[in-house]
C-alpha cells in the first residue's frame, strides 16, 4: 500500500507506528468506498427509492432528489460520517509525520534551490482567492496556501503523501497518472503537435506537471499554484528527481506572462476547486495566454451529463457537501462548451474528448 509510493529525498519518512496507521486510514477508506458505498446503493434501490415514491408520486428526478432522500437515511449517513471521518484521520496521520521531518526537508529545499535546473517566483503580496481561504479543500488543515513557518513546504509534504493515500495509489507510485492520461491523449489527438512553452496551471505539488518534462522534452514547463508552500515543496521535488520546472506563485485567473506566452496549457482537476467567476476567469486567461494555434487542455471530474446512472452522479457530489469541494455541485452542471467560447475559442475549435477513466476533457484550441 503506502510503501509502494515512489521514494526521492523529498518524500516524508514515517516512524513503524506513524506508517501503521496511515496504512490502516487508507485501508478504512478503500474498505468505505467499495463494500460500504456498493450498500447505499442497495439501500437506495430497496428502502429508500420505493418510499420516495410512495411519498412524491414520482421517480427521482436528478442527483439533487436522491441526496434530499438519502439524507435521512441511517445506512447512508453512517457511512457519509464514516468517510468524512477517514479523511481526517488520514490528514492527521501524515501531519504527525511531516511535523518532525520538517527541518530535514527544509534543509534539502535549501540545497536544492541554490543548485536548482528550475526556478521558483513567489508573490509575498499575492492575494488568495476566496475559494481557498472560505474553506479547507479537501479537509487537509490550512489548505494549500498557509505559512506555517519560514520556509514553509508542509502543504506539499502533506498533499503529496495525501494524495497517494486518497487515490489508493490509482494514480501511479508518483501521483502522476492525470499528467499521463493528459499529455497522452495530446499526442494520440494531435500527433503533430509540438508544445515549445507548456504552462500547468494548479499545479499544487506538482505531481503531474512533471510528466510534460518528459512528454515535450523541446518544451520550457512552467507550473503556477496560490499556495507558496505547496509551490516550494514541488519545486524542491522536481529538482530531486531532475526536471526542469519553472513553478510560480499566481492566481490562474490573471497571471503575470505577457500575452501569447505559451503553446499548450494544461490543468488536472483545477475547476471544481475554484468558482463560478473564476472558471470564466481561467478560461479567458488561457485564451490570452495561448499562442495562435495553441491549446488548452482540461481534465476535470465527470459532470453530470457525463455519468450514465443517476446515483453515480449523485455519489459525484459526496466531496461537495462532506468534503469542501463547494463549488462541485455548480461546476458539474455547467456547459463546458459555452464557457470557453464566452472565453474567446470560436465553437469550431472547441471539444470535449472522453479518456481512458470516463473523465471529461476539454480542448480549446486558439484561433491561428
Amino acid at each position: 500500500m503506502t510503501e509502494r509510493q515512489a521514494q526521492h529525498t523529498m518524500m516524508i519518512q514515517p516512524t513503524h507506528d506513524e506508517r501503521a496507521r496511515q496504512e490502516l486510514c487508507q485501508a478504512m477508506r478503500v474498505h468505505l468506498l467499495t463494500d460500504v458505498q456498493s450498500g447505499t446503493k442497495s439501500v437506495f434501490n430497496h428502502r429508500v427509492h420505493p418510499t420516495y415514491k410512495k411519498e412524491h408520486g414520482h421517480e427521482v428526478k436528478d442527483r439533487h432528489e436522491i441526496r434530499r432522500a438519502m439524507s435521512s437515511d441511517p445506512y447512508y449517513r453512517v457511512y457519509s460520517a464514516s468517510l468524512r471521518s477517514s479523511q481526517e484521520l488520514m490528514w492527521d496521520s501524515i501531519i504527525d509525520t511531516v511535523e518532525h521531518e520538517m527541518p530535514r526537508l527544509q534543509t534539502e529545499f535549501k540545497k536544492l534551490h541554490n543548485q536548482a535546473i528550475g526556478s521558483l517566483t513567489l508573490d509575498p503580496d499575492l492575494e488568495i482567492p476566496r475559494y481557498h481561504t472560505a474553506a479547507d479543500i479537501h479537509l487537509q488543515p490550512n489548505g494549500y496556501h498557509t505559512d506555517v513557518t519560514e520556509n514553509d513546504l508542509s502543504a506539499g509534504a502533506i498533499f503529496d503523501r495525501g494524495l497517494y493515500m486518497y487515490g489508493d495509489g490509482k494514480f501511479g507510485p508518483y501521483s502522476d497518472a492525470m499528467g499521463h492520461i493528459v499529455s497522452g491523449q495530446i499526442k494520440a489527438l494531435y500527433p503533430d503537435f509540438s508544445p515549445k512553452r507548456i504552462l500547468d496551471m494548479g499545479c499544487t505539488s506538482g505531481n503531474s506537471t512533471l510528466v510534460y518534462v518528459d512528454a515535450f522534452p523541446e518544451a520550457e514547463v512552467h507550473a503556477v499554484d496560490v499556495g507558496a508552500p505547496v509551490l516550494r515543496y514541488a519545486h524542491a521535488r522536481a529538482e530531486t528527481l531532475g526536471k526542469t520546472v519553472h513553478f510560480a506563485q499566481a492566481n490562474a485567473e490573471h497571471t503575470n506572462y505577457q500575452d501569447n506566452s505559451f503553446d499548450l496549457i494544461v490543468s488536472h482537476i483545477l475547476f471544481h476547486e475554484t468558482g463560478r467567476t473564476a472558471l470564466t476567469n481561467i478560461m479567458r486567461e488561457c485564451h490570452r495566454l495561448l499562442k495562435p494555434g495553441g491549446m488548452m487542455v482540461h481534465l476535470d471530474i465527470p459532470q453530470d451529463r457525463h455519468c450514465d446512472d443517476v446515483y453515480d452522479s449523485f455519489l459525484w457530489d459526496w466531496e461537495a457537501y462532506n468534503n469542501n469541494e463547494t463549488f462541485c455541485v455548480v461546476m458539474r452542471s455547467l456547459d463546458y462548451e459555452e464557457e470557453a467560447a464566452i472565453a474567446g475559442f470560436e465553437p469550431d475549435n472547441i471539444s470535449i474528448e472522453s479518456v481512458p477513466v470516463g473523465w471529461p476533457l476539454l480542448v480549446g484550441k486558439k484561433a491561428a
